[in-house]
This record gives C-alpha cells, sequence and structure tokens, in this order.
C-alpha cells in the first residue's frame, strides 16, 4: 500500500513539515507496511519556502524587513536555479501572526516591499510571491510604497499606512528614474492561495476582514478603500489596468490586486503552481490513498486553497482520500473527515501526538470502505 501525506502548515500549531511527519507516524500505527510518501504543500501562504525546499537544491537568504506595523522582522527568500528564481512569501512580513493583537485598519504591506528590494538585491532576474497569511488589506499599497510609489489624499498629503486611510486616496504618483527601473527589473509572478476578488460582498475585506479583526465598520470602511485604490489605479496608472474582480484579486488583503497594478505581476492560482512544481500528480498517481490537512477547514477552503485542489484532484482520480484538521466546518462529501474533536484530550490547538491519533483512525476507517471517493 503507498500512502501520499500531503498537508499544508496548521497556523499557530504546525510546520507542514511536522504534521507530514505526525501523519506518516499514525500511518505507520494502523499499516506498518505502508510505503509513504511525503509530500509537504502550499497554496502560497505560510509553509511556501519549506514545500520548495523539499524538492530540489535552494538556497535560503535572510532579510531584515518591516512587520505589519513598521516593526523590523527576519524574513528568509529563497534562492532557486543557481540564483536565477527568488521566492517569498509575504506572511513572514506582514502576516497575522507577527502581531499579538490584530490591527485591521493599520497594518501594511510595507515589508512585503522590502522583500521584493531584498530580491532584487540577489541578482534573481524572477521573484514568486507567495499570497496568503497577511494581517493586512492595504491593497499592496504599502508593499508599493517601499518601491516608491506615493498615495496621496485631496491635499496632497502622504496617506499613513494600512488599509484604514485607503478612502481617503486622491492620487497615486508612479515612482520615476531609478526607482522605476528597480521595478520593473524582475519578472514576478504571485501566487494567490483564493479566487476571491479585490472588493464587494465577496471581496478581500468582507470575506476575510473579520478574521483580521475587523468589525463590520471597519470592513466596510476596508472595502470602500480597496475600491477607491481600483478608481486611483484606473486613472493614474494607465499602462497597469488590472480586472478588481479578477480571480484571486482579493489575495492577502488585495496584494494580490496591488502585485498585479503596482509590479506588473502575474497572477496565478497558487495551488496549481505549487501542485506543478512539486509533481503532486505524478505522487498522486502512483498513490492508493492521500492524507492531507490543514487547520482549520472552511467554505473557503475550496475557493482556490491547496487541500481543496488536492481533494478534488483525489475524487478524480478516485484514490480515498483522508482529511485531518484542527476543526472542520465543512465536511468534505468525498474523504474521510476528522478534526481535533475526534481527538481524546484534543485542546483548541492541535497537538503532533493528536494529529498522529486522527491519522491513525482516518486510516482505520478508509481502509474499513468509509471513504467517499
Amino acid at each position: 500500500m503507498r500512502v501520499l501525506v500531503c498537508p499544508t502548515a496548521y497556523k499557530g500549531s504546525l510546520t507542514a513539515d511536522a504534521v507530514a511527519e505526525a501523519m506518516e507516524r499514525g500511518v505507520a500505527r494502523v499499516r506498518p507496511d505502508a510505503e509513504v510518501e511525503r509530500l509537504p504543500l502550499s497554496d502560497g501562504g505560510p509553509g511556501l519556502l519549506d514545500a520548495l525546499s523539499a524538492i530540489g537544491r535552494t538556497r535560503s537568504v535572510a532579510a531584515e524587513v518591516r512587520g505589519p506595523l513598521g516593526e523590523p522582522v527576519i524574513a528568509r527568500l529563497l534562492l532557486r536555479y543557481g540564483g536565477r528564481e527568488a521566492v517569498v512569501e509575504s506572511a513572514q512580513a506582514c502576516g497575522l501572526h507577527r502581531l499579538a493583537e490584530p490591527a485591521p485598519l493599520d497594518a501594511s504591506t510595507a515589508g512585503v516591499g522590502d522583500l521584493v528590494l531584498a530580491a532584487r538585491r540577489t541578482g534573481a532576474g524572477r521573484l514568486i510571491i507567495g499570497l496568503g497569511g497577511s494581517a493586512s488589506t492595504d491593497a499592496g499599497t504599502g508593499m508599493a510604497e517601499a518601491l516608491g510609489y506615493e498615495f496621496r489624499d485631496s491635499d496632497g498629503r502622504a496617506l499613513p499606512p494600512g488599509g484604514g486611510a485607503l478612502h481617503s486616496l486622491a492620487e497615486i504618483r508612479p515612482p520615476e528614474g531609478a526607482a522605476a527601473a528597480a521595478v520593473t527589473a524582475l519578472a514576478v509572478t504571485a501566487l494567490a492561495d483564493v479566487t476571491t476578488p479585490l472588493s464587494g460582498q465577496g471581496g478581500a475585506a468582507a470575506t476575510f476582514g473579520p478574521q483580521k479583526g475587523a468589525d463590520d465598520r471597519d470592513v466596510a470602511l476596508l472595502d470602500l478603500g480597496l475600491r477607491t485604490v481600483a478608481d486611483r489605479v484606473a486613472e493614474d496608472l494607465p499602462d497597469r489596468q488590472v480586472d478588481p474582480g479578477a480571480p484571486g484579486a482579493g489575495a492577502a488583503g488585495g496584494l494580490g490586486y496591488g502585485c498585479a497594478a503596482f509590479l506588473g505581476a502575474s497572477l496565478v492560482a497558487g495551488s496549481a503552481w505549487v501542485l506543478r512544481e512539486t509533481g503532486f500528480d505524478d505522487a498522486l498517481a502512483a498513490a492508493d490513498m492521500v492524507l492531507t490537512g490543514e487547520g482549520a477547514f472552511d467554505r473557503t477552503s475550496a475557493a482556490g486553497k491547496i487541500v481543496g485542489e488536492v481533494l478534488r484532484r483525489a475524487v478524480e482520480a478516485a484514490v480515498p482520500s483522508v482529511l485531518v484538521c484542527g476543526l472542520i466546518e465543512a465536511p468534505h462529501a468525498a474523504a474521510v473527515a476528522l478534526d481535533r474533536r475526534d481527538a481524546e484530550g484534543a485542546g483548541d490547538v492541535l497537538s503532533a501526538g493528536a494529529l498522529e491519533e486522527l491519522a491513525a483512525l482516518g486510516v482505520r476507517r478508509a481502509g474499513e470502505g468509509s471513504a467517499g471517493s
């Protein structure tokens, strides 16, 4: 029996590597004869660098950048293909995990701009930006300001950082000279972890603002700011027209849109990109069972996130699947689905021991024919 273990990181609990190790131990409890292939995954959010490090020669570089509120933090860049390509995770700069308390109106993507500049200094010609896990909802304006863009109100004053002030945006001034050359020096691909558009009822603020600490009033203010940015881009940057309704434009609080508008980035589905880079389809074709999971599986998991895509492909390939999460709010009909409520003594944070127990239980049930796929 060949088992493919391919989870993503469990935010606040375990890295994708640690999850995969615990799942493998769970498999061994039930099927000690099983051959296990570990393939930690990411859809562009936290864990992207780990997933890519596991599949080939890479070099990690540390850089000091600004955190979501401007405080200095250390982030990593991953260099691939002999340094010709750099990969960054936006969450390492502006991730929600960087904050002791949520700051939905003030959190900024300025540190992502610092990461772009750090990637430029390595000499890389291509840059991959992983989106997801951000504390910010500023449409990438913080990133753009770090690269030389200016965002002014009607009196010509620079706006303060964060999405809370974007409703007052009256003018975008693009960089000039050397700063402009630095912006266009990299061929950028942005990996969206969701298909969310920039604004509106299903947009970045409405969908993910509450997870970042935004109340109803904050959500309305942030959504107005996102729409204002799109309006100003259309007016002030005629050579950078981006559809705010494009899938993934709302990723990372609109950073997906900002990467396309301010960096000229290609915005692609992170799940499909990572699965291609890691050789997932070949691994799936050789598997008799799939184990996957994330911290919380909910209605957004099927909107472009990696675990939803893994389960979809497993169904298409008729491979039984097991979904193990900290919390499952929207059970998947084609998988044996377990969360921490199924593990004896499991608390709010899923431990490696509880995860091992759940994985063993899931494999046992799947082996009994409980999997819908």
